[in-house]
């Protein structure tokens, strides 16, 4: 890798040859780590709107190869999600017909965009900044939570 990586220029092949290689021993990880490399120095020679987008990717979801980091990102949206709408709740869409708030689930409700916890139909939002959490929370739980089901998926279909 070192050598790889000390090459003045980006060529992908060397990259996808030693993947290859590793993949080919049964190394799955070091042939992931190898293309995550790879990603990274294709990274350095982009312009700077394309590096932006990649080191976006680089920490959320490591370019594919890392796609345990959107859980992480998930719970971490989880938690921040739960204190603010703690502090800060919803009103009932009908008042007295509606089980009771609770910010965790709440906001689950927000992120995972299979299936239904019943708090975000019987709660809203009338405005403001949380207004713009909760819609922030539903389109970043929807990349993230393809990116965690691609992950899973992937090493289910290995095994």
């Amino acid at each position: 890798m070192a050598w790889i990586c000390r090459e003045p220029g980006y060529a992908a092949q060397p990259y996808e040859q030693l993947a290859a290689w590793y993949r080919q021993i049964g190394h799955d990880d070091d042939a992931r780590r190898v293309l995550l490399a790879k990603q990274r120095h294709r990274r350095r020679t982009l312009g700077w709107p394309a590096r932006t987008w990649g080191h976006r990717l680089d920490a959320t979801v490591g370019y594919g190869y890392r796609p345990w980091l959107a859980g992480l990102w998930l719970v971490a949206l989880a938690l921040m999600g739960t204190v603010v709408f703690s502090a800060h709740s919803p009103k009932p869409t009908q008042p007295g017909q509606v089980p009771p708030f609770h910010a965790s689930v709440y906001t689950l409700d927000l992120l995972i965009p299979i299936g239904g916890l019943g708090q975000r139909g019987a709660w809203y939002r009338t405005g403001g900044a949380t207004a713009w959490l909760a819609y922030a929370l539903i389109a970043t739980g929807w990349l993230l939570t393809t990116a965690v089901l691609s992950g899973i998926s992937r090493t289910l279909s290995k095994n």
